[in-house]
Parts: structure tokens; sequence; C-alpha cells
């Protein structure tokens, strides 16, 4: 063979050998490529090369809200409530029958809320507390309660027949309403259930249910507002108007300081019973800042509230039946009203104070509910309630014949 021929036959086959070269590498990179593709999966999370195994990729997104919590002792009522969401969102991807990928996403959000509650720190006495007896350190049978701008405490001392006031502190009250046996003289009274102080022009006025009048008393001088009127409990607005709960005519009415005509009624007035528009020997009430009035309605283990204006009443506490469970009541007495709106029931005759809030099925249990008793933690048929400037919350404990008072915790 020429040398020509060789040189052009080896160039022919390095050509050869060059291209097949070239073909197999071709090949083999859009191998790769198309695997490489096949097995990748891209995330907002990351992305990754998945080998022929199951592979998981785990993102934990947590935001917490911090605040600082206030520790309880007894009874709670300033608490916090938190709320933990946990949401899994799951992607998985196939791609061929050995791959698997699986993207889980666990994201946790934890909220703390402050609620409206409070604490309260139980105390023996505020006032009485010394056995029952007419002595001036002594109550019997203290009904209504009345706590002025200075925490000084009016108490009906219903079978003393007086009305006393407890400076702040004393251990001892002075009396400044009847106090001259039972007795129907204007300077006298019968079993008072109530009393309510006109601090603008310091005189009190008094509901004297056993001689069926209303009654005001101004520097030792008398007069009847209201008579032939079975008054169990009054409240004032803050316009000034008086209301009185009547137990023998099932309803209260209202009238306007100076003008004691009849009154008008704002709640039941449609005889005795149960139904919505009624009661059945009511006896504490409770007038808020809309004017609406909310009555302890006796005899039908509930609290019911009427609008103002309103034909009928809702139940906003108890109404199934007598009992003790925390759905009912047993012959409610005092009744007040917190600025959360928070209804606080002396629940007479399970020796407790509930709270409840409005549309809620039941309440719960924030004084006593340890039995009937005279220790710190118990009472003994409590009555009427009231509040300080500071929240304080001052119960009439009718048989161990002494004003309690539950400090709040702050």
């Amino acid at each position: 063979m020429r040398s020509s021929e060789k040189e052009t036959s080896t160039k022919n086959g390095q050509f050869h050998s060059k291209y097949w070269i070239w073909i197999i590498q071709s090949i083999t990179t859009w191998f790769i490529f198309i695997k490489k593709a096949e097995t990748t999966v891209n995330t907002t999370t990351a992305t990754i090369d998945v080998s022929p195994a199951e592979t998981t990729i785990l993102t934990t997104s947590t935001t917490t809200t911090k605040m600082r919590t206030t520790s309880s002792t007894e009874i709670a009522m300033l608490t916090t409530s938190i709320t933990k969401t946990t949401m899994f969102t799951t992607l998985t991807t196939e791609t061929t029958p050995t791959t698997k990928t699986t993207i889980t996403t666990i994201s946790t959000t934890e909220t703390t809320m402050l609620t409206a509650s409070t604490n309260f720190h139980t105390t023996t006495k505020n006032a009485g507390g010394n056995g029952q007896g007419q002595n001036l350190n002594q109550l019997y049978d203290p009904h209504g309660i009345f706590i002025d701008k200075k925490k000084n405490i009016f108490i009906t001392d219903l079978w003393n027949h007086r009305i006393v006031e407890w400076k702040y502190n004393a251990k001892e009250g002075q009396i400044i309403a009847g106090g001259n046996k039972q007795g129907n003289r204007t300077d006298q009274l019968n079993n008072p259930t109530d009393v309510l102080v006109d601090q603008q022009n310091h005189s009190v006025i008094i509901a004297d249910r056993g001689n069926e009048r209303v009654i005001q008393w101004l520097n030792q001088n008398q007069q009847i507002l209201i008579d032939n009127i079975e008054c169990w409990n009054l409240a004032m607005d803050k316009y000034g108007f008086l209301y009185v709960s009547d137990s023998e005519k099932n309803e209260v009415r209202r009238w306007k300081m100076g003008e004691y005509n009849e009154g008008v009624i704002v709640a039941g007035g449609n005889g005795k019973g149960n139904q919505l528009n009624q009661f059945n020997s009511p006896n504490f009430i409770f007038v808020d800042e809309d004017q609406s009035v909310y009555v302890s309605d006796d005899n039908n283990n509930r609290v019911m509230k009427w609008r103002k204006d309103a034909k009928e009443g809702t139940i906003v506490a108890g109404g199934n039946g007598q009992g003790e469970n925390l759905n009912q009541l047993s012959c409610p007495q005092g009744v007040i009203v917190d600025h959360f709106s928070q209804i606080y029931v002396a629940d007479n005759g399970n020796n407790r104070v509930m709270r409840w809030c409005e549309g809620k099925k039941e309440g719960e249990i924030v004084i006593s509910g340890n039995g009937q008793g005279n220790q710190s933690n118990q009472l003994h048929y409590p009555g009427d309630l009231s509040f300080d400037d500071e929240g304080n919350l001052y119960v009439a404990d009718h048989y161990n014949h002494r004003i309690a008072k539950f400090e709040i915790i702050l």
C-alpha cells in the first residue's frame, strides 16, 4: 500500500474513533441530564439530589408572643389563656418507582391572651364577726351593704333594726339610723334589708321592709319616700333614678328622685311565675351603665337581665332548677356586675359566690364552695355583694353575722 493511502486510512480511522467517542459522550451526558431532571426537587425550603431512597425535609416555623403572667392563690380572676395551633402540610412527589420525596412543614403559632378574671385573697371579716348580738362590734343577720369612696361600710343590721356605719379599719360600728327598737315610728326601723348612701347630701335611703316603706334619713330627720311597698332591695343609676324591688308584686319599679308617685315598672309586673316576663319573689337588684336591670329571681333560682324598655328579660345565670351544679343556683341573692360585664351572684343556698359571663351556660365558683361554715374560706348564707373602688369584693355573710372582704390580687 502506498504511503498516501496509509495516511488517508489512518486519518479515516482516527476520525471514526473520535466520532464514536463523541456520540458515546453525548448519549452519556443526555442520560445523566435526564436522570438528574427526574430526581431533582426544587422547593422553597431546599433543593436536593435524591438517590434511590425516601428523603424527608422538615421545616419548623414557630411564632411566640410573650407576656408576664400573674400567679393565682385561691380564687381565679386575672389569668392568661394560651392558644396553640399546629398545622401540618405534606407534599409528596414520586419520580420513579424507587424514588419518593416527602416535604413536611410544621407551623406552630402560640398566642398568649389576657382574659378578664381576678384573684382574691380571703379574709375572715371586715365588720362584725364577733358573734350574733347588738353591741357596736356585733351584727345580727346583716343584709344589705353599701361601700363609699372612703371604704366605709354601711350595713342593714336586720334583727337589730338599725343601720350601722363601719369606718375603714374600725373595730366597731356606729348607729346612723334606727337602733330605737323595732317599730313603725319614723325614727324606728323594722327589719331593714338594704341601704343606699346619697353622698352629695349625706343622707341614707333605707328599704324598711317590715314597715313596707322606703325612708330617707338626713341628719336624724326622716322622710318617707315610698309607702305601701314590699321593698327588698334598692339601686340607683348614674342619672339619679331610684329602683326598688317589690317581692310581693314580683316587679321592679323606678322613681325619679323627688317625684315619688306610682313609679314606672321596669321589670316584671306580670304576676308570679317562671316565664321570661315574670318573677317569683325578686330580691336583690343591680343597674348597669345602660340602665339594664339585673334581678335575683329567688324562687326561680335564676338571675334575669332586663334591658331598658324591654318587655321581658333574659336569663343570665341559673335557670336550670335548684341545685349545686355549675349551671344552677339555689335561692340567689346579691348580684353585681363588674367592668368586664361579668355577673357575680351570691348563691345563698349553696354558700358560695359565683361568676357568670352573659351567654355562657354555666358559671364558676369564685368564693367559698367549701360548704357551710365560719372559716375564712366558707360562708353561711351569703347575701348582698359590693365592690370598693379597688375592686375588692365584700359579702354580707348572713348567719356568720359579719361582712367578709375578699381582697383583689394585683
